[in-house]
């Protein structure tokens, strides 16, 4: 068995003990409270867990892209934040708190093409100036955390909107951003490894000077793949704005972490689309777990649940922390041309 081979089976030997786990937690739990399990793991939480884990495997999607052609946006947490604030500012503005689903849906695309043109800033500075990945991407965060609720309190008079629309649901039962994410993470994994641009993007992120070689501009690559990313992150934060129907902007604002979350799920999915949307649906169905608890009538601290999707994260990280980083990621190229 080759080291690959080893690496990859002892992935899903420790998947499965963590899902074996859960579920035998879940089993003393409903044990313990004369809950079945069949009260927890209803339609609804299921529904729920889609749609809390659609903004991460946005964030995660984009985030994978542009690692794999060798820049690390660490800034996604930052761009959600900004992709809820737009959408939540460019409803008002067109629809006020009565917005139809039109303008709802313009509301994402408007967010998206803002959050597009402030990550072309963002790639330009770390690709042709050369700037440090991490400061940057902080930078960004730091940026969206000052900026979304300071706007919002001049637009607003408050660091949280009032309420807005969200979005609605397909005949099934399912919000239509969730099928849109299906078709987004399954469209990445095709274009990732099924095609020549994919290949290209592999190429940026492992070896950049034989894609140069080729004949291949690394430095167009990644400016696509970077842009992208922050498309998906600010697609999220639009997204989860859109489920909840106004934005938050106290605390951490109301992205609370999933950019992190992000990154996580596409280590833990082995910079794979359709591993990191599995990981984010693992997250999303932790941090729904508070709302089913309390729905089936479970006595369990909401602070205690709530910490739940944050400790996966600290055991996905020391047990997939050996996930191999592409090559060249976080070193800016230069053409011999």
């Amino acid at each position: 068995m080759s080291v690959v081979d080893y690496a990859n089976h002892r992935r899903v030997r420790l998947g499965a003990v963590v899902l074996a786990a859960t579920l035998i937690a879940l089993a003393v739990v409903g044990t313990q409270t004369d809950v079945a399990l069949e009260r927890l793991f209803t339609l609804g939480f299921l529904t729920r867990s889609l749609e809390m884990a659609t903004p991460i495997t946005l964030a995660a999607v984009g985030g994978l892209y542009a690692e794999k052609s060798g820049v690390f946006n660490i800034g996604l947490e930052g761009f959600m934040i900004f992709g809820a604030f737009t959408a939540a500012a460019s409803m008002y503005a067109i629809g006020g708190t009565a917005s139809t689903q039109v303008h709802v849906w313009s509301a994402i695309g408007i967010s998206v093409l803002i959050t597009a043109v402030m990550t072309t800033v963002f790639a330009v500075l770390v690709i042709r100036y050369k700037a440090d990945q991490i400061v940057a991407g902080l930078a960004v965060w730091f940026i969206g955390l000052g900026f979304a609720p300071f706007t919002a309190s001049i637009i607003w008079g408050s660091q949280s909107s009032p309420g807005l629309s969200s979005v609605g649901t397909l005949p099934f039962g399912q919000s239509p951003l969730v099928v849109l994410t299906v078709v987004i993470v399954v469209a990445a994994w095709y274009v990732l490894y099924r095609t020549r641009y994919g290949y290209w993007v592999q190429a940026a992120g492992e070896n950049p000077e034989a894609l140069d070689t080729a004949g291949v501009n690394v430095n167009r690559v990644r400016y696509a793949t970077v842009i992208f990313s922050g498309m998906m992150a600010g697609l999220g934060g639009a997204v989860l704005l859109a489920h909840e129907g106004n934005f938050v902007g106290t605390g951490d604002t109301m992205v609370e972490g999933r950019g992190w979350i992000a990154i996580v799920a596409y280590l833990f999915g082995n910079y794979n689309p359709i591993g990191a949307a599995a990981a984010a649906l693992l997250f999303g169905g932790l941090d729904m777990l508070n709302v089913q608890f309390q729905t089936v009538g479970i006595e369990v601290s909401a602070r205690l649940v709530n910490l739940l999707p944050y400790v996966a994260v600290i055991v996905v990280l020391s047990a997939w922390g050996k996930t191999r980083m592409p090559s060249s990621v976080g070193e800016p190229y230069e053409s011999e041309d």
